[in-house]
């Protein structure tokens, strides 16, 4: 092939990757005004990875109202206490996470709801510092465009309880065998400490260190009060 036809050749490939990468940028935010609408059921990248495998998956949907407000609330104080108060971002905390990276010491997470939902829709696991970036402005357009209500039922429907098991009623039955407007106090407290890491914390099999912090999230939750008004007026 002469040089200047492949050269060619390498160009318009150059041009559809280019393409094909802003398309799939461009996506989510396309997304996003539609599963505002109260009747879309969105599912997460992983979802998709699980059928791509020919493994399935098991998510049950469930609306808000159909959820146990003891699960609302542990998620809520486990997972992001500032969930009411902040735009998608909890900055103050960002902050935090940047000035002990610069002092070289470890970070905390500094993952919001919103942050964590738009990763488990649109983007992928794992600590990659390109995720992060990508993962902010989704967070922030999503929650300015979802009420808090429409973003903790899809983060509540598409959060990773265990292997192939999504959302809170796959999760209810799955570990405890009822159903996720069932879920006792120290039921929803287990089930919220297993979210960080889902497949070593196992919700129906605590050990005693799980144990300890799921009382320490049910203590919280039940002291909740104006924590959780954008849920509960």
């Amino acid at each position: 092939m002469p040089r200047r036809q492949k050269a060619g050749s390498l160009s318009r490939v150059a041009k559809r990757v280019v393409l094909v990468l802003a398309a799939l940028l461009i996506l989510p935010y396309l997304l996003i005004p539609v599963y505002a609408l109260p009747f879309t059921r969105p599912v997460s990248t992983l979802m998709l990875s699980e059928l791509f495998l020919l493994r399935g998956y098991d998510r049950r949907w469930k609306d808000i109202d159909e959820i146990s407000p003891n699960l609302v609330r542990a998620v809520m104080m486990s997972e992001d206490g500032q969930f009411c108060f902040h735009g998608g971002v909890d900055w103050r905390q960002m902050r935090g996470v940047v000035q002990d990276a610069l002092d070289g010491e470890a970070t905390r997470g500094a993952s919001t709801i919103s942050m964590q939902t738009a990763k488990n829709l649109f983007l992928w696991n794992g600590r990659f510092f390109v995720r992060k970036v990508l993962e902010l402005p989704l967070a922030v357009a999503a929650d300015t465009l979802w009420t808090k209500r429409r973003m903790l039922e899809i983060y509540l429907n598409v959060a990773e309880w265990g292997p192939g098991i999504y959302g809170a009623e796959a999760a209810a039955q799955h570990y405890f065998k009822v159903s996720a407007s069932k879920l006792s106090a120290s039921q929803s407290a287990l089930l919220a400490v297993a979210l960080p890491n889902p497949f070593t914390r196992v919700a129906s099999k605590p050990g005693r260190g799980m144990r300890r912090l799921a009382a320490l999230i049910d203590r919280r939750a039940r002291n909740s009060g104006e924590y959780i008004k954008c849920i509960y007026d």
